[in-house]
């Protein structure tokens, strides 16, 4: 099993491009895995829609790979996102790690498209399929409740084959929709505690479907700091995961203090079977985010990607 660490980018932390540019080379020449980007498609903070930020992320480098932490699937179209996919998996030599989701009851996409959230898991379920299909080189016809195809084929196709699906999502029908249909799964904001159990439903349902799953194709996330937790910056940042919901526990999915305390945080998820991570670096400025992404380089990546 390998243990690798990834970056993620929610909203737009960074004063410019340019400044965005500098951390993806910074990164690119280092030993991180992946750069992730989260999808949200409305609202006032600036944030990057995730294919398109991939696309220019992979023509910039030539070694990281790159994923969405998690594309919702209910506000695009299937044979549209599967062409996205392969083309940017074709275009970058086979760099793509896709992840989907089917989105939050209270997501404001709802809100602002007008669409009804319920029957969204239903419809991601038909998008999967088509999907998959499309990658493997399939002519697909399909006749679902949501989607209807006839004769739908693309090319180029992926470089990966299979190209990797992860699910994001807890429910029963997110677990089964990873032991049915995913080849991964993605935490949400959960802890360690929250994130065990979940992997042990999806081992028993990917069992009981009679598909396999890798050992190590379970991933998690967590926010870094070094420093301390009064810094304003972490301050300010616990209060707004606060505002995420009851059950997003803010201190149990960051890590702050030293070296030492962010591997045993990545520790702790290796505990409840997770290999894979996305960390989310704690900068108030280009410059702190810069700096803490280097001391997870040198002091942190070395310890973690030895296990």
């Amino acid at each position: 099993m390998s243990v690798r660490v990834g970056l993620g980018i929610a909203g737009f932390p960074y004063s410019s491009v340019a400044a965005l540019g500098e951390w993806i080379d910074l990164c690119e020449a280092s030993v991180v895995d992946s750069i992730w980007i989260s999808d949200r498609l409305v609202g006032g903070t600036p944030t990057l829609e995730p294919m398109a930020g991939m696309a220019w992320i992979a023509g910039r480098t030539r070694r990281l790979k790159f994923g969405m932490n998690a594309i919702v699937l209910p506000f695009r179209d299937p044979l549209v996102i599967a062409k996205e996919c392969a083309t940017l998996d074709f275009l970058s030599g086979g760099r793509l790690l896709p992840a989907f989701g089917v989105g939050g009851d209270v997501a404001p996409e709802f809100r602002a498209t007008g669409r009804d959230p319920r029957g969204r898991g239903a419809r991601s379920d038909e998008m999967l399929e088509i999907m998959t299909r499309l990658w493997a080189g399939e002519t697909v016809t399909f006749a679902g409740k949501h989607f209807q195809y006839t004769d739908a084929r693309i090319s180029p196709l992926p470089v990966q084959a299979p190209l990797p699906c992860w699910i994001g999502g807890s429910s029963d029908a997110a677990i089964r929709r990873t032991a049915t249909l995913g080849t991964g799964w993605l935490a949400g904001l959960q802890s360690p505690a929250q994130v065990a159990p979940v992997v042990a439903k999806i081992r028993a349902a990917t069992a009981e479907a009679g598909r396999t799953i890798d050992a190590d194709h379970y991933g998690a996330g967590f926010s870094f700091r070094f420093g301390s937790w009064d810094d304003p910056i972490v301050e300010r940042s616990l209060a707004a995961y606060a505002r995420l919901g009851p059950d997003v526990d803010a201190r149990a999915v960051f890590a702050v203090g030293g070296a030492a305390e962010i591997i045993a945080k990545a520790r702790e998820y290796l505990g409840a079977g997770v290999s894979k991570f996305v960390l989310r670096p704690i900068g108030g400025d280009d410059a702190e985010i810069m700096d803490q992404t280097r001391r997870l380089i040198d002091e942190v990546l070395p310890v973690v990607h030895a296990w």
